[in-house]
């Protein structure tokens, strides 16, 4: 069952063959300059949560178990570190295909676990469009960011 989910991400990811060399790259890069270091991941966390909860409010009802309800609880930050942690992770391994492939059999099987339904990745997808942006300014390539966050989100819905 593993070989058959590695097979069907590593198509999915030949299927975004958009999300080449040079846009991986770039998404790295300014993924690095937007994330930051320190609080300030902590403030891009929480401004990426609100455009989520804005444009989805009924996923707070997913987030019942860590404080969804307050963006800026204790409990809440801390998922959001785990969330960002697990998406830098997969930022970083863009140009790694078979470990993020391997890390994106394991985040399916914990989204699927917690039946978290597939349009939520389009939300947050539409959300960093909106916070990656605010961070960097002029320099954001929406086309590279589109692509290659595609293929973390197929991914992580196969």
């Amino acid at each position: 069952m593993l070989k058959i989910a590695a097979l069907v991400l590593l198509c999915a990811v030949c299927i975004n063959a958009d999300c080449g060399t040079l846009q991986r790259l770039k998404v790295k890069s300014q993924w690095s300059s937007a994330f930051g270091q320190g609080t300030d991941r902590e403030a891009f966390g929480t401004a990426l949560w609100k455009a989520i909860f804005a444009q989805a409010p009924v996923a707070r009802d997913l987030f019942k178990r860590v404080g969804g309800d307050d963006v800026n609880s204790s409990g809440f930050k801390a998922h959001s570190m785990r969330v960002l942690s697990s998406l830098d992770q997969c930022i970083s391994l863009l140009d790694d295909v078979a470990t993020l492939d391997a890390q994106l059999v394991h985040l399916n099987g914990q989204h699927v676990s917690r039946h978290i339904p597939s349009n939520y990745f389009n939300v947050m997808g539409e959300a960093l469009m909106q916070v990656v942006p605010a961070q960097l300014g002029r320099c954001f390539d929406r086309d590279a960011w589109t692509d290659c966050f595609a293929v973390i989100a197929e991914g992580i819905k196969a």
